[in-house]
């Protein structure tokens, strides 16, 4: 297995780091998988998070990229977490040719605040069209025809429904630490950022959820998985075994079936 480290911005935080497996002579990485971490988006949680899953990724065939950005007290949240994570996988388009990597699928594979962050990515092409003008110019980006675009997602106890998640205060307020200020002091943005308001997409969307996970509810998955099959979206639910934390622990029958997952979307 070779890693290499490449900055995709000036930020100390703007890095991802490619976990890549031998490969033979003249062949090809079919595809990438884009680790992103969670921790609620705060900086005190980083990338170290998504090590083990990048290699362990990597020792199953599969090319990784633990993604790191900019949060909440090292100067993310709104809205320079959300530019991060798009520019961070567009970075994949700079380092194909050099790493014979193959960019037709790109799956993210995304954990608790990091699922929010993958599945909010896999609807970039709809930011333009969801009438919130002012939320959308804070969010510079990399032109969609040119951009790296998500093939498909795997969401491990994902936050993927931010207006439920602010009305339970889960983690003691994260949601509104990230976007700066209450659903009511910015409506636009709260809508912007929650993955809720791009359903359908034109990608699939696996949620992963612990059944002893008891830092991000199970409705946090079941809300976006009822909601895209009613809008005839490819997305579902799979209930594994664990807590919150087993999910990322590559010894687990949890993780190995988010792995499994994975593998399948790369086709």
């Amino acid at each position: 297995m070779k890693r290499h480290k490449y900055q995709y911005g000036e930020d100390a935080s703007q890095w991802g780091e490619l976990f890549l497996p031998e490969l033979p002579a003249g062949g090809e990485h079919r595809g990438v998988v884009v680790v992103i971490h969670g921790g609620y988006w705060r900086s005190q949680y980083g990338a170290e998070l998504g090590e083990p899953i990048a290699k362990d990724l990597a020792a199953h065939g599969m090319a990784a990229w633990n993604l790191e950005y900019r949060r909440a007290g090292s100067g993310g949240g709104w809205p320079n977490t959300f530019i991060d994570v798009l520019a961070g996988i567009d970075k994949l388009g700079d380092l194909a040719a050099k790493h014979a990597l193959s960019l037709g699928p790109v799956v993210a594979l995304g954990h608790s605040a990091g699922g929010h962050l993958a599945a909010w990515a896999a609807g970039r092409g709809k930011l333009a069209q969801l009438g919130m003008p002012d939320a959308d110019r804070q969010v510079p980006r990399t032109p969609d025809a040119s951009a790296v675009h998500l093939t498909g997602v795997v969401s491990q106890s994902g936050l993927l429904n931010l207006a439920e998640a602010e009305k339970l205060n889960l983690s003691n307020g994260a949601v509104s630490n990230l976007l700066g200020g209450s659903s009511s002091k910015y409506p636009h943005r709260y809508r912007y950022a929650d993955p809720m308001t791009a359903l359908p997409l034109a990608v699939p969307v696996i949620a992963v959820h612990g059944s002893e996970d008891t830092t991000v509810p199970l409705g946090q998955s079941e809300s976006y998985v009822n909601a895209g099959s009613t809008a005839n979206m490819d997305t579902r639910l799979v209930r594994v075994p664990g807590d919150h934390y087993a999910l990322i622990d590559p010894k687990t029958p949890a993780y190995r079936a988010c792995r499994e997952v994975v593998r399948s979307l790369l086709g």
